[in-house]
């Protein structure tokens, strides 16, 4: 789903489409991941360090035969780092990299749940006061009283 069809507002008698999302916990934080980019949600598997790989991309890991980039959104976002838990999964998420589609997994400290959030509830990004870089959040919004962060997965993987 894209910005424009986020801010529109309905016509009179026309619903409000809503967004499918899968929440996802990183650190004390809760994020929205749009669920047209999740593949898949696997346990977490051994992964492989690349040497001279990006700090937010430090290794790969074997998906169904598939070697895929496994991102850590912690070091991406200056949070501390954390021990895996038994709640700890890898969302496997299939974005595009100048147009062509390509599979990177994330690791998340806890996986929620798959729901619907409203354009309703959609708040703009504010310029001050965060400490992640505003290039990385597609837009907050409201999940069980809270707010979460919708983010844009191609700016901060690419």
């Amino acid at each position: 789903m894209n910005q424009s069809v986020i801010e529109r507002k309905p016509e009179a008698g026309e619903a409000a489409a809503l967004m499918q999302v899968v929440m996802l916990g990183i650190g004390d934080e809760v994020f929205a991941l749009d669920s047209d980019l999740v593949r898949e949600i696997i346990d977490p598997v051994p992964a492989t360090r690349v040497a001279g790989a990006r700090p937010f991309l430090p290794s790969v890991v074997n998906v169904r035969g598939n070697v895929i980039p496994l991102a850590d959104l912690r070091v991406r976002f200056g949070m501390p780092k954390a021990e895996s838990t038994a709640d700890t999964r890898i969302v496997v998420l299939e974005i595009k990299i100048d147009g062509d589609p390509v599979l990177v997994g994330v690791v998340a400290d806890k996986v929620y749940e798959v729901t619907e959030i409203s354009p309703a509830d959609v708040q703009p990004t504010p310029r001050v006061g965060m400490h992640w870089n505003p290039e990385f959040i597609r837009f907050i919004t409201k999940w069980r009283e809270e707010f979460v962060i919708v983010p844009n997965m191609e700016r901060i993987l690419s």
